[in-house]
C-alpha cells in the first residue's frame, strides 16, 4: 500500500473517531457506567392473544399484541394478528405508516381506488402514511402477519373507518 493512501486512511478514522468522541450518545455507550435497563424475554405462549373488535374487524380475528406500551423515544408497536378465511380489517390508514410481514396463509390487501392484490406468506407490504387499506385472509386460506407501525407523540397509530363490504372484499364491480 502506497504510504498516500495509508496516510489517506489513517486521516480518514482519526477524523471518524474525533467525530464520534463529539457524539454524547456513543460516548455514553462506550463509558463505564452501568447500564440501568435489561434485557427481558416475553416466552412465546406467555402473551394473551385477544379478540379483534367487531368495530374494526369483520370475521374471526386475533391479536397478539407483542409491545403496544412502547416508552420514549420509542413509538413502535407490533401485533401478531391471524385471520381466519374470510376474516379482514376494516378500511383504515396510519398516520406514520405500517408494515405488514406476512408469516403464514395467503391474503388479500387493497389500497382505496386500487385493486385487491394477493399475498403470501414471506410477502411484506409497506403502506405510506395516510393511505387507506384494508388487509386479511382470502375466502378461504387463513392469513397472519406481524403488523408494525409507529405512533404519533400523542399515542395515535391507527385511524379506523368503515367496515369493507362483501362487494369490495369479493372484488365485485
Amino acid at each position: 500500500m502506497s504510504r498516500i493512501t495509508s496516510a489517506s486512511i489513517m486521516l480518514t478514522l482519526a477524523a471518524s473517531f474525533s467525530v464520534m468522541a463529539d457524539n454524547s450518545d456513543i460516548t455514553h455507550a462506550l463509558s463505564a457506567e452501568p447500564i440501568k435497563e435489561k434485557v427481558s424475554i416475553s416466552k412465546n405462549g406467555s402473551r394473551p392473544w385477544i379478540t379483534g373488535s367487531e368495530a374494526n374487524f369483520t370475521g374471526t380475528v386475533r391479536v397478539e399484541p407483542l409491545f403496544t406500551q412502547p416508552q420514549s423515544p420509542v413509538r413502535t408497536t407490533v401485533g401478531h394478528v391471524n385471520f381466519e378465511p374470510g376474516a379482514r380489517s376494516a378500511w383504515h390508514t396510519h398516520p406514520l405508516g405500517q408494515t405488514l410481514v406476512i408469516t403464514s396463509g395467503s391474503g388479500w390487501t387493497q389500497e382505496w381506488g386500487g385493486e385487491r392484490k394477493t399475498v403470501h406468506a414471506g410477502d411484506i407490504i409497506h403502506c405510506p402514511p395516510g393511505v387507506k387499506h384494508w388487509h386479511g385472509a382470502t375466502a378461504t386460506t387463513g392469513m397472519s402477519h406481524l403488523a408494525i407501525q409507529e405512533g404519533t407523540p400523542e399515542g395515535k397509530n391507527v385511524e379506523w373507518m368503515e367496515k369493507v363490504s362483501a362487494q369490495q372484499y369479493n372484488n365485485e364491480s
